[in-house]
């Protein structure tokens, strides 16, 4: 499990699971620590997503975890 926190560092998201559901990726949980909750991210959705990045965001991406 892992948590997403909003600008003034409150609880946004608890994620519990992601799943695969056909070509889809579920990302359960539960929003703000009560309301449970399942979201569906296409892949169409996540090509979107990817403009997004530019290219000192996908370096910074490349050794996040490493941080």
């Amino acid at each position: 499990m892992f948590t997403l926190y909003s600008a003034d560092n409150s609880k946004l998201m608890e994620i519990e699971a992601l799943e695969r559901s056909g070509n889809d990726l579920l990302i359960k949980g539960k929003v703000f620590g009560a309301m449970p909750m399942t979201a569906r991210l296409s892949p169409n959705e996540a090509r979107k997503g990817l403009k997004l990045v530019s290219f000192k965001l996908a370096l910074f991406l490349l050794t996040f975890l490493l941080r």
